[in-house]
């Protein structure tokens, strides 16, 4: 039998400490597997692109995923696809779950992990892009540390003033106005052209840009890139389709891993006035990670529904 896992069922079993925790850990041993995961994405005769991220491996897990996904940037959701969390023993597929879900509550809340360990000791918060991606983020980076200002902008202005509202920010204009007050920013957004330069920054900021997790999409200016204490989650792989990609960077740009700042191998920021940057893609074992705490989670509590594929 199969665990289904709804949207509202992940909603239900997921918290951040957990995810936060289980995150942690991946960045510290997923480069102890020795299966490298892949990223396959392909555009389509639509609207839209098909992604595929496999095998998810993490050590000490008997279990590995297969996520499949839809983007389309014009629909809400804009991301839709499921994700199989098969048994390492015989390939039984324990569960079905929601992509979308999934994915946003590992993109942020890894990216919130990566923004508490590069930022400095500002206080004022911005997001720029204000999806199910960055509430994720604020939401595991709340659980990390204290803010207080925050300063909000989305091209989708309704979008936008939900987000402030509910978080107590405060909505402006532009990009560069939320970066002329901020200390950490937070970029998630579909933007094909560079949103910021180094000249719109200045010493000591930092900012999380994953809006650039395919060809052709692209938040921070290269010169932004080259300037910054600049860390990824894989080098290759950033340099493939990630900011390194559309920025026409090697993958020798980037300074670092997050995994090395995590493992202490990197110091990551060593000076208050250096400007960071951490520019993930996503990898397949963070997939694995979250979908592992939500089905232990859910066959815990009694969430979702089994069904017989094969009845």
């Amino acid at each position: 039998m199969t665990l289904l896992l709804t949207r509202s069922d992940l909603e239900a079993v997921l918290e951040p400490e957990s995810c936060l925790a289980a995150l942690r850990e991946g960045f510290r041993d997923a480069d102890a597997v020795p299966v490298a995961g892949r990223r396959v994405r392909t555009d389509l005769p639509f609207p839209g692109t098909a992604t595929a991220l496999l095998p998810g491996l993490l050590p000490g897990i008997e279990a590995y995923t297969v996520k499949v996904n839809a983007k389309f940037p014009g629909a809400r959701p804009a991301l839709r696809g499921v994700l199989c969390l098969h048994g390492g023993a015989d390939g039984e597929l324990l569960a079905l779950l929601d992509s979308a879900t999934i994915t946003a509550w590992r993109t942020g809340l890894a990216a919130a992990l990566g923004t508490h360990h590069l930022a400095g000791p500002g206080d004022v918060l911005g997001v720029i892009g204000a999806g199910a991606q960055a509430q994720l983020m604020l939401r595991g980076l709340r659980a990390l540390r204290a803010y207080g200002d925050l300063a909000v902008h989305d091209t989708d202005g309704d979008r936008a003033a939900d987000f402030a509202a509910r978080h107590g920010g405060r909505l402006l204009g532009s990009a560069r106005e939320v970066v002329a007050v901020a200390d950490t920013v937070l970029l998630a957004t579909w933007s094909r052209s560079p949103l910021l330069s180094l000249a719109d920054t200045r010493p000591g900021q930092h900012f999380t840009s994953l809006g650039a997790d395919e060809p052709g999409k692209q938040e921070l200016a290269p010169d932004l890139l080259e300037a910054a204490l600049l860390v990824v989650d894989d080098r290759e792989l950033a340099a493939a389709m990630g900011a390194l990609a559309a920025a026409d960077l090697p993958a020798e740009a980037a300074d670092t891993t997050l995994g090395a700042v995590l493992h202490g191998i990197h110091p990551g920021r060593t000076s208050a006035a250096a400007r960071s940057v951490y520019a993930p893609v996503g990898l397949p074992w963070q997939d694995l990670a979250l979908a592992w705490v939500a089905y232990r989670a859910a066959e815990r509590q009694g969430v979702g529904q089994r069904v017989d594929l094969l009845g």
